[in-house]
């Protein structure tokens, strides 16, 4: 039995997971790092803690292109030397990511990649697009989003073009810590 494909992502209440003007000299844009202060407990026996521990235990990392690229393609190791499967639209020939990454072109190939890659571990997905290209598939699982209590009041939104009239969820887990409600809902695919 395989592990579900989740969602990682922290969220403001405004639905935007990175502030205005986010680039590669400034990933998050402004005030986006702001969404990510729960990250100073993740050492902690609380909530955020038990959060970030079963983010680190997955088996794989699906992340999309943009993400990949701004995160500085993690130096070729997200967590662990677990494979990492970069869903992307086009691959260069002469662009060999670094470490246990490789690019995937096909959304289906990629899901199928990291659950096996998995095994019965979970497989954590980062980015909007790679999680709105799982969902339009029917393949993402699940949604851990992070909520955190402030309005940025523009920049990056998560479900920006889904391009479906509603996804059901059904809430399976709601955490609260300290500056943030870590919600895991399941996907209920039609």
């Amino acid at each position: 039995m395989s592990g579900p494909i989740r969602l990682y992502m922290s969220m403001s209440l405004d639905g935007f997971i990175a502030g205005p003007g986010d680039d590669m000299a400034f990933p998050l844009g402004r005030d986006g790092g702001r969404l990510f202060n729960w990250l100073d407990d993740r050492m902690s026996d609380g909530p955020s803690g038990q959060v970030f521990l079963e983010a680190i235990a997955t088996g794989a990392v699906i992340s999309g292109r943009r993400t990949f690229e701004l995160a500085e393609r993690w130096q070729g190791d997200h967590h662990d030397g677990v494979p990492i499967f970069v869903l992307t639209h086009h691959i260069d020939d002469h662009d060999v990511p670094p470490g246990s990454a490789q690019f995937v072109t096909d959304v289906a190939d990629c899901a199928a990649k990291a659950r096996a890659a998995a095994g019965e571990r979970a497989v954590l997905v980062h980015g909007a697009s790679a999680a709105q290209a799982l969902l339009r598939a029917g393949l993402l699982d699940e949604l851990e989003i992070h909520l955190v209590p402030v309005l940025l009041g523009g920049g990056r939104r998560l479900f920006e073009e889904l391009g479906f009239d509603h996804i059901e969820l059904e809430l399976l887990r709601r955490l609260e810590a300290r500056d943030v409600i870590h919600l895991r809902y399941r996907v209920l695919h039609r």
